[in-house]
């Protein structure tokens, strides 16, 4: 069951990203400007914090294997929309609704943590964030990859398949659990903003992880465009080169082991001092024209990120077992709020400041989020 969540959320997440080294396959095929392609992303991310926002809490209420299989067999229809798209305006609605309906992965992490004993929680936890990271990662090389062989539209056309077959597998195999739910949906959804309030450590996280978000969405945002202009990159160098980066995902099981042995704050602080260091070291490539040393920064900055988010998710999910997908729900919008605005700002930076001037942005980006994290814990 462990491996069918991990491989089920690293599917379905991929949605999210597929378009990120494709924007510039996308944007021209769809005459869109260089400022305007960004907005795919940027829109994918807004979409996905509002399916967090409306859609996930209801994990809490409705009985969760007919509502994960309904939401990803939703995201069907706008996934061949994207394959179909035949303007810019067409492309970013459907853009936003394949972010509203890919929060499956969501209602499926809290069904892990469910399902597992509190002391593997973590662990487990970590295996499923695993999953997801993966899909992350390699959902930039696979689309790359696709888009070189055949076309980018391809890419929303075989994910369409690939959704239809997860809806099938997981409606057979996901075990049945119906919350024990004595509310309504809008009070639910009016409960939502009362949590950061009632759980410090709900906010806190939140608002560390929006920060390294931010950076990770800005760095896999403007590195596929950055090779393609200072490097010559073509599609499959994009594909190889993001390649790399699932190396990060490695650091998940061990991020949450670490939560179960109580090592939570110093991970966080390490987590933290990795985004700063990845930037730095990104900084560095440029400088010595190195493809090496940027990707060494992208394994920094992905295992930095991933550590923090298992990390994070360990805190949230000890709170109160009954607001678990409301919880989960509120810590990924807050975050990916801030992905939304690190990938809207790329292209801003990099016109204004070039690939330097982005790497400032990240490498500030996790200085605010440690310098929020000592202060917090100070007080």
């Amino acid at each position: 069951m462990v491996g069918l969540l991990a491989a089920s959320c690293g599917i379905v997440v991929a949605n999210i990203y597929y378009a990120q080294p494709l924007i510039g396959l996308i944007g021209p095929a769809l005459h869109m400007g260089g400022q305007a392609e960004s907005l795919i992303v940027t829109l994918t991310q807004l979409g996905y914090a509002a399916g967090l926002l409306f859609l996930v809490p209801l994990g809490d209420l409705v009985e969760n294997r007919r509502l994960v299989v309904l939401t990803i067999a939703a995201a069907i229809i706008p996934l061949l929309l994207a394959g179909f798209a035949w303007d810019a305006r067409v492309m970013l609605v459907v853009s936003a609704l394949i972010g509203v309906t890919s929060v499956a992965v969501q209602m499926l992490i809290p069904l892990a943590a469910h399902l597992t004993p509190e002391h593997q929680r973590g662990k487990v936890v970590g295996m499923v964030t695993s999953g997801l990271l993966f899909g992350i990662l390699l959902s930039r090389p696979v689309a790359s990859t696709i888009a070189a062989f055949s076309s980018w539209r391809m890419v929303f056309f075989l994910s369409a398949a690939a959704m239809a077959g997860m809806a099938v597998l997981l409606s057979r195999k996901l075990p049945h659990r119906q919350p024990a739910a004595n509310h309504h949906y809008f009070e639910l959804l009016g409960s939502l903003f009362t949590l950061p309030l009632r759980f410090a450590v709900l906010r806190q996280r939140a608002l560390v992880h929006a920060a390294c978000f931010a950076g990770f969405s800005l760095f896999w945002t403007g590195v596929p465009l950055y090779l393609a202009a200072q490097f010559g990159f073509t599609q499959r160098g994009i594909a190889v080169f993001a390649l790399v980066g699932a190396a990060g995902a490695l650091v998940a099981p061990w991020a949450g082991h670490m939560a179960d042995r109580g090592h939570t704050r110093a991970g966080t602080i390490l987590a933290l001092l990795g985004v700063m260091l990845a930037f730095l070291i990104a900084a560095l490539g440029a400088q010595i024209h190195s493809v090496l040393v940027l990707a060494l920064a992208g394994i920094v900055l992905d295992s930095a990120v991933q550590t923090n988010l298992v990390l994070s998710q360990r805190s949230i999910y000890i709170l109160a077992p009954e607001l678990r997908s409301r919880l989960n729900g509120v810590f990924m919008a807050g975050f990916f709020l801030g992905g939304a605005a690190g990938s809207a700002a790329c292209g801003v930076l990099l016109a204004q400041g070039g690939w330097i001037g982005l790497c400032i942005a990240g490498g500030a980006l996790g200085l605010v989020g440690l310098g929020y994290f000592l202060s917090v814990r100070r007080r």
